[in-house]
C-alpha cells in the first residue's frame, strides 16, 4: 500500500535523495523511510514550505504534469511595489529574458509597499519560476514559502522540519 506524508519543508535543505555536499529534505526523516520515499517535485534550498513525499511514482507524475493543471500556491514577500500591471503580466503569460514560457499565473497582491506581499499560483514548476517571474517584474524575492499543491495545504501544525503521514480524507483527494 502506497504512503504519502507532507513535509514542512525548512530553509536551507536540497529536495533531493541524496547529495554528496549538502544535506538533504530526506533527513528529516527516519532511516526507515528515506529509502522508500521520493520528493514529489522540487523546492529550491532558500524556498519552505510544503512539500509532499511518496513511494507512489504514478501520483507524483500525475501531480507534476503540466497537462493536469495541479495548481501550487506560493506565498512570497518581494522588494518593490507589485501593481495591477504585474497581476496582469502573470495572467497573460510571460516569457523571461532567456527564452523561458511560462504559463499564465495568478498574482494575487496581498500588501504593496516597499516591501510586498503576494499569493502565486502556478500549474507548472519550472526552475525558480516564481522568483524568475517577480524578478522580471523588477520585484526580487525576499522570502519565498509554498502554502498547498492541489487540493492538499500545508498543515498549519506542523513546524518547519516536522511530518505527518496525509489523512485517508486528504489521500482520497490527491487521487482524484
Amino acid at each position: 500500500m502506497a504512503q504519502y506524508y507532507m513535509l514542512y519543508k525548512p530553509r536551507g535543505l536540497l529536495t533531493a535523495k541524496r547529495d554528496a555536499r549538502r544535506e538533504t529534505v530526506m533527513s528529516c526523516f527516519p532511516e526507515a523511510l528515506r529509502e522508500m520515499l521520493h520528493p514529489v517535485g522540487r523546492l529550491d534550498r532558500d524556498t519552505e514550505g510544503l512539500l509532499l513525499l511518496t513511494d507512489d511514482g504514478e501520483l507524483a507524475h500525475a501531480l507534476l504534469s503540466p497537462k493536469k493543471h495541479v495548481d501550487k500556491v506560493y506565498y512570497a514577500r518581494v522588494s518593490g511595489r507589485l501593481t495591477p500591471e504585474d497581476c496582469a503580466a502573470f495572467e497573460a503569460g510571460m516569457t523571461l529574458g532567456d527564452g523561458l514560457e511560462c504559463l499564465p499565473a495568478g498574482l494575487e497582491i496581498l500588501a504593496a509597499g516597499e516591501t510586498s506581499e503576494c499569493l502565486v499560483t502556478l500549474r507548472e514548476g519550472k526552475f525558480h519560476q516564481v522568483k524568475r517571474m517577480l524578478a522580471a517584474r523588477g520585484k526580487p524575492v525576499e522570502y519565498l514559502k509554498r502554502l498547498s499543491m492541489g487540493s492538499l495545504r500545508l498543515d498549519d501544525t506542523l513546524a518547519p522540519g516536522e511530518f505527518r503521514l496525509l489523512t485517508a480524507a486528504e489521500e482520497a483527494q490527491l487521487q482524484r
